[in-house]
């Protein structure tokens, strides 16, 4: 038996926007039925997962223990994109070979910005 990630599921305070980041984030589109409740974005590729947003009366409280790590080609462009979307920038690290940042979406959710070793 083989288990695959059919979808990434993200509670938050307010689906609609912050399925509009992440969309923007990820060149997706949210669905346009998205409300405040539940949003989601189409995700072109089916092999890949779909992205859901659910609306819960808790915020979120402490670090993520599980998290997105996405590569970039150009890391500082990147992260200007994306505090330009409403992300901030959280902390910044050069470990293990390894340059990335980790930011945190609109409602606080962690997520890291890898840069990209050139060939």
């Amino acid at each position: 038996m083989t288990l695959q990630i059919i979808h990434i599921t993200v509670d938050c305070a307010d689906a609609a926007r912050l399925a509009t980041f992440w969309g923007a984030a990820l060149g997706l589109q949210a669905h346009p039925r998205a409300t405040a409740e539940f949003a989601s974005l189409a995700v072109p590729d089916r092999g890949a997962p779909g992205w859901l947003f659910f609306q819960v009366p808790e915020g979120k409280t402490a670090k993520n223990r599980l998290h997105l790590d996405l590569g970039a080609d150009d890391l500082d462009a990147e992260t200007e994109r994306l505090v330009g979307l409403g992300a901030r920038v959280l902390h910044e690290k050069h470990e293990w070979g390894t340059h990335w940042r980790t930011l945190a979406d609109p409602e606080g959710n962690e997520f890291c910005v890898v840069g990209q070793a050139p060939d």
